[in-house]
C-alpha cells in the first residue's frame, strides 16, 4: 500500500514537470495556429515579404560594395585584371 502510494506520488510529479514543460514549450499556441488557416496564411504570407525584402536589400548594398572594390583596383592599373575590371564596369554603367 504505500509502495503504491510513493509510486501514485511520482507520477503525479511526473505528470507536473510534463504539464510545465509543455507550457514552456507553448505548444497550446501551435495548435491554435494550426487550427486557424488564415492566420498561418497571412503570417506566412509576411515573413516571405519580409524575407523578399531584406534578400533585396541585402544584394542591393552587396552589388554596390563589389562595384566599389572593383573601380578601386581599376585605379591601381593591374595589367590583366584592371582591363577585365573596366570592361565589366562598362557593362554594368551601360545596363544602369
Amino acid at each position: 500500500m504505500e509502495n503504491q502510494s510513493k509510486e501514485i506520488k511520482k507520477l503525479g510529479n511526473k505528470i507536473q514537470q510534463l504539464s510545465i514543460s509543455l507550457e514552456k514549450s507553448k505548444i497550446m499556441e501551435y495548435v491554435n495556429l494550426m487550427e486557424d488557416p488564415r492566420r498561418l496564411l497571412a503570417l506566412n504570407f509576411a515573413a516571405g515579404l519580409a524575407r523578399g525584402l531584406g534578400l533585396a536589400v541585402g544584394f542591393s548594398i552587396l552589388g554596390a560594395l563589389v562595384i566599389l572594390v572593383l573601380r578601386r583596383l581599376v585605379v591601381l592599373n593591374l595589367p590583366l585584371i584592371g582591363d577585365f575590371i573596366a570592361e565589366l564596369i562598362k557593362l554594368v554603367n551601360r545596363s544602369m
